[in-house]
């Protein structure tokens, strides 16, 4: 299969020639012969590389998670951060170019933020007049699945500024699409396609190496977990942050693994068992201390949903451990008053139903119409 990026570069930069151009990308965003897009676009002729603008973790992608970080002022080609003092791109260095290519390894998820860098670039773009490439990439969860609530716009936020699915099954050029057409944003964009991407396929079926696009995505399996797994952000349990393998462990020191695992397991989950583990976070949550927990082992990915899966968990180890469990106090990614976890769900009302010990099913069911009624619109922007 041939990612955008490799579309452009076989129809040799054909609708950049001769522009002044500013890419939005990091080094994990590459060519499927794992060429990275930035040197791509450095050894290029066809066109002007004017300025690069990078997203969180930096333009190595080598930061931890709410680091900021800085620009880099090189006179040819400045690296202008884009989680650092400002989020959005300044618009006075939008008025040099004509174009604006993104290329960003997304991974499907609301809450991941390189989608957000991308719409708020699309927003800038759109004030001063300025073209928009986005070079596509698969959704590493697949095209097809659709879950968890859509997000209330009083809790927007850097980690969801519209009101989409935790779980959205679309590409990073599809979404865009939806999200300028849906919410005014007037972007001029141009989506560069794919070839040969199956709808259904999850990464690990595309036979494309994986980028690590952020140090806590080390591999697909983490993402295939992260819907879900990343709520353990909002509470005082460690999402493996720390470890080999981020949000596929997660535990505390005051858990007794057996016991959970064997209460989990119990449940019969679809998709996934949960094997007891002990592990020592080298820095986060517990640093230095050893801790009892969870490995998720997938044995069914098309059976799993991730967020339901984060949010049964939730609710077995506040059942479990009701003196030690706690939610994570403010602040996060910038907001001050409104707690973690539902910046995260999308809403107060999930964690309200679960102090309350609300049947999971109960929670799934007041979240259905917002969803589905995401899948229709959702329909108008799937491009294969």
């Amino acid at each position: 299969m041939l990612l955008g990026v490799d579309v452009l570069v076989k129809n040799r930069f054909r609708q950049l020639i001769g522009s002044d151009v500013a890419l939005c990308t990091n080094y994990p965003a590459g060519a499927s012969d794992l060429s990275p897009t930035l040197e791509i676009f450095r050894k290029q002729k066809k066109f002007r590389l004017r300025s690069i603008f990078a997203p969180e973790h930096g333009l190595y992608a080598a930061l931890q998670d709410q680091v900021k970080s800085p620009d880099r002022l090189d006179p040819k080609t400045p690296v202008l951060s884009l989680y650092g003092r400002r989020r959005e791109p300044d618009p006075k260095i939008l008025k040099l170019v004509d174009t604006i290519v993104i290329d960003l390894v997304d991974i499907g998820v609301r809450y991941y933020t390189f989608l957000w860098t991308a719409v708020l670039v699309i927003r800038q773009a759109a004030r001063v007049g300025v073209k928009i490439m986005i070079l596509d990439r698969p959704n590493p969860l697949g095209g097809r699945d659709v879950q968890g609530p859509v997000l209330e716009p009083s809790y927007f936020s850097f980690v969801g500024l519209y009101p989409i699915p935790v779980r959205h099954g679309m590409t990073i050029g599809e979404l865009a699409g939806l999200l300028n057409g849906e919410f005014g944003i007037g972007g001029l964009i141009e989506i560069v396609k794919m070839e040969g991407w199956e709808r259904g396929a999850y990464y690990h079926e595309t036979g494309l190496v994986w980028p690590i696009p952020s140090p806590n995505m080390p591999g697909p399996t983490t993402a295939y977990v992260y819907p879900g797994m990343c709520l353990l952000e909002g509470t005082n349990i460690s999402e493996g942050r720390g470890t080999t393998r981020p949000f596929e462990l997660f535990g505390a020191p005051w858990i007794n693994p057996e016991e959970l695992a064997d209460d989990l397991n119990r449940e019969k989950t679809p998709g996934v068992r949960f094997r007891p583990v002990y592990f020592q976070p080298t820095f986060h949550k517990y640093r230095g201390q050893l801790c009892g927990g969870i490995q998720l082992v997938i044995h069914n990915l098309p059976a799993l949903d991730p967020f339901r899966l984060g949010l049964g968990i939730i609710k077995k180890l506040r059942r479990l451990y009701p003196r030690q469990f706690q939610w994570r106090r403010p602040p996060y990614e910038g907001e001050r008053v409104k707690m973690p976890f539902d910046i995260l769900a999308g809403n107060s009302w999930i964690r309200n139903a679960l102090e309350r010990n609300r049947p999971l099913a109960e929670i799934e069911g007041r979240w259905r119409k917002g969803l589905e009624e995401f899948i229709n619109v959702r329909k108008k922007y799937l491009l294969y």
